[in-house]
């Protein structure tokens, strides 16, 4: 960061002054991921894009009362997951628990065969994320295609180190056997 551009802390202090704008670089600084991480976990984009936007929105009835006890992005995040958590809650049919991250197009100029199964591993994956659960797939999400250590997830969803040691641990051993056939 710029020696000029402000922390997170000073953003949340002009917001919760009433300096709306500052909202604005909270939004820039983090929405992009934010969306990553509620598609990752709902499945949806439109389900994700409600989730963040109703994350920045606690954010900004929050700014008054906001104490930093940690980082902005890890109370932000915990916002976050703990409002995808309770859309997935939510849900009725199973099928809406499916997992449907970004495809990643497959080359159309490699071998259709290669592609065809590359095509069903992904599907696969998809299906075995869907059925773990809400909390599995949550620390699965956060770990595998966030990048964050135990620690950040256990900052992020307020359960202790050896609780997101454990999900991880049942979750990968779960995807390991649904996965296996593509060994």
């Amino acid at each position: 960061m710029k020696a000029d551009t402000p922390t997170d802390q000073q953003v949340m202090a002009q917001l919760g002054t009433g300096q709306s704008h500052a909202l604005t670089v909270l939004v820039k600084r983090y929405q992009k991921r934010a969306l990553c991480i509620a598609q990752r976990i709902l499945g949806h984009r439109d389900m994700a894009e409600d989730a963040v936007q109703d994350a920045f929105v606690r954010v900004y009835r929050g700014a008054r009362t906001y104490q930093p006890k940690c980082a902005f992005s890890t109370w932000f995040y915990r916002i976050l997951v703990n409002l995808c958590i309770d859309r997935i809650r939510r849900q009725k049919k199973r099928a809406d628990l499916i997992l449907h991250h970004q495809t990643i197009k497959t080359e159309q100029a490699g071998d259709p065969v290669e592609s065809s199964l590359a095509e069903e591993r992904k599907r696969a994956v998809h299906r075995a994320i869907g059925k773990l659960n809400e909390r599995e797939r949550t620390a699965v999400m956060l770990h595998r295609f966030e990048g964050f250590s135990h620690q950040r997830i256990a900052e992020i969803t307020e359960w202790t180190e050896s609780a997101v040691e454990s999900l991880l641990v049942r979750a990968y051993k779960k995807l390991r056997q649904d996965l296996q056939k593509f060994k």
